[in-house]
C-alpha cells in the first residue's frame, strides 16, 4: 500500500474481530480512516466511500498489533547481530507493531542523544513503532542514577539496567523514589548477581551435564526485596521474564495487597523447560535460564490466573560466533519477534485469542502508557490479520532477523501472520512476499 493510501479509507470486511480490552470476539468489519480506526463491527454502507480500499479478511482473525515490551535491538554498536531495520522486518512478520528496546546498546542509552538516535532510525523504517527504555543507572553500573528527568522528557518509556539487576538496595530505592516523582516505570531484571553466576538452572540435570547451576532463589530474592522497597517508595515496578514459582507467588501476594507491581514472561519459559539443554544446546541458553517442569507449570498458571500481565519476546539476537561455543562460554539469548504469537497460540490452548492478545498487546500498552493494543474508535490502526489455525514450521534460515539463534527451529507451530498494518498502512503482507520464506512457512 502506498503511503498516500493512508488518506483513503480502508475497509476490512469479513473479519473475526479480537478485542482484548473487552475480552470479546465478533464477526464484522473495521473501517480505517486517516490512519485511525473510525468504525468497528457493523459498518454502515453510507460511511464507506466509493474510492475506499476494500480487503476481504476471509474469516481470519483481526487483532490489535502486538506490543513487545522487551527487545534487544543491538543498534547502535552490534549491527553484525541485528539492526533496527532487520528487527523491524522481523517484528512486522510477527505482527509486532510497537516494540521497546533495552538500553544495553553501545553506547548505552543513558544519554539524550542516544534516545534521539534510536527514535530517528526507528521512524525512518516506516514500520513497527520503535520506543526505548533508558538506563536506570549511569553506564548500567548500578551505582549512580542516570539523568532520569531529561531522559524521560526525550522519550524514554521507562528505566532499567537491561539484563542486569540493580543489586544495591540503596540505589534501587533511589531509582524507585526518583521515578515516582516523574511518574515513570522502573523495569527490573530480577536476578541476584552472586547466585546467578552459572550456566543453567540448578538441579539434577545441571549436575548430570557438569554445568554450574543457578538456583531459583536468585530470582525470588530480588523480587521479594524490591516489593519491600516498593512499600516505602510507592513507585511503579515491573519485573521482566519471571521464570520461577517463588517469584510468581511473591508478585501474586503483592498484587493482592494493592501494590503497583506488574510482570511479564517470555514464550520460552512456558513452552520449554531445562530439558531443552540436553546435548548442550547453546541456542536454548537464555537469561534467566530455562527452569524445571514445576517452574514452567507455575509460569503457565501465572498466565492463566492473571498474575503475569504480559508476554514479551525478550528478543536477543546472537551471531554464530557467540553461540557456536562450549556451553559455559556461549552467550545467552534467543530471537523471538517472529515467533511470539505462534508460540503463544500453540502452547496457551487454555486461553481464548482475546486473552492471549491481552497478554501480548493491551496489557503491555497500558503498562507503558502508549496508544496501542486496542480495537476502539479513534485508536491508531495498528493491526494484525492472522490465521490462528494455520500450521507452519519454524525454519532458522527463513527468519528475517539478522541472527538465527532460535531453539524452536524445525518445530511445528500454529498461527500465521498474514498482514500487518501500522497507522493504517499495510507494512507486511505474507501473500505478496516473493522470497522462499513465504513458501517455507506454510505446510
Amino acid at each position: 500500500m502506498d503511503s498516500r493510501d493512508v488518506k483513503k479509507q480502508t475497509l476490512i470486511e469479513n473479519a473475526r474481530l479480537i478485542n482484548p480490552e473487552t475480552d470479546s470476539e465478533q464477526k464484522g468489519a473495521l473501517l480505517i480512516e486517516g490512519g485511525v480506526i473510525s468504525e468497528i463491527g457493523i459498518v454502515a454502507r453510507e460511511k464507506v466511500q466509493d474510492i475506499a480500499i476494500k480487503i476481504d479478511a476471509r474469516g481470519l482473525a483481526l487483532a490489535p498489533g502486538i506490543v513487545d515490551m522487551r527487545v534487544h535491538l543491538r543498534e547502535p554498536g552490534e549491527e553484525h547481530k541485528e539492526t533496527i531495520s532487520s528487527a523491524v522486518k522481523a517484528a512486522l512478520a510477527g505482527g509486532v507493531t510497537s516494540m521497546v528496546c533495552l538500553p544495553s546498546t553501545q553506547p548505552i542509552i543513558d544519554d539524550v542523544s542516544v534516545v534521539q538516535f534510536v527514535a530517528r532510525i526507528g521512524r525512518e523504517q516506516k514500520g513497527t513503532k520503535v520506543y526505548c527504555y533508558a538506563a536506570a543507572t549511569q553506564g548500567l553500573r548500578g551505582e549512580q542514577i542516570s539523568e532520569m528527568g531529561l531522559l524521560k522528557k526525550s522519550g524514554a518509556l521507562g528505566f532499567t539496567d537491561a539484563e542486569k539487576a540493580i543489586q544495591n538496595a540503596r540505589v534501587m530505592t533511589r531509582v524507585l523514589t526518583y521515578a515516582r516523582g516523574l511518574d515513570a516505570l522502573v523495569i527490573q531484571h530480577p536476578e541476584d548477581k552472586a547466585l546467578a553466576d552459572g550456566d543453567m538452572n540448578q538441579g539434577a540435570l545441571a549436575d548430570q551435564l557438569g554445568l554450574l547451576g543457578i538456583p531459583p532463589a536468585a530470582e525470588a530474592i530480588i523480587v521479594e526485596r524490591d516489593i519491600r522497597l516498593l512499600e516505602s517508595t510507592d513507585g511503579r515496578c515491573h519485573f521482566s521474564h519471571l521464570t520461577t514459582r517463588a517469584a510468581i507467588e511473591a508478585v501474586r501476594r503483592a498484587k493482592k495487597n494493592g501494590m503497583k507491581v506488574s510482570c511479564d514472561t517470555a514464550p520460552q519459559y512456558f513452552s520449554l523447560n531445562e530439558n531443552a539443554l540436553l546435548g548442550y544446546r547453546t541456542f536454548a541458553k537464555v537469561s534467566p535460564p530455562l527452569r524445571s517442569e514445576d517452574d514452567r507449570q507455575a509460569v503457565f498458571n501465572g498466565l492463566l490466573d492473571g498474575t503475569i500481565d504480559c508476554i514479551a519476546s525478550d528478543h536477543a539476537p546472537q551471531d554464530q560466533d557467540s553461540k557456536r561455543l562450549p556451553f559455559p562460554l556461549a552467550d545467552c539469548g534467543m530471537i523471538g519477534l517472529e515467533t511470539s504469537l505462534a508460540l503463544s497460540i500453540t502452547h496457551l490452548t487454555s486461553l481464548s485469542l482475546s486473552s492471549i492478545f491481552r497478554l501480548l498487546a493491551s496489557n503491555p500498552a497500558n503498562i507503558l502508557r502508549i496508544p496501542a493494543g486496542t480495537l476502539k474508535i479513534g485508536a491508531p490502526a495498528d493491526l494484525v490479520l492472522f490465521d490462528p489455525d494455520k500450521i507452519w514450521v519454524i525454519k532458522e534460515q527463513n527468519m528475517r532477523s539478522k541472527s538465527k539463534n532460535t531453539p524452536f527451529s524445525e518445530q511445528q507451530v500454529r498461527g500465521l501472520v498474514v498482514k500487518t498494518w501500522v497507522d493504517g498502512r499495510i507494512v507486511f503482507d505474507c501473500e505478496r512476499e516473493q522470497n522462499i520464506d513465504t513458501a517455507g512457512r506454510w505446510t
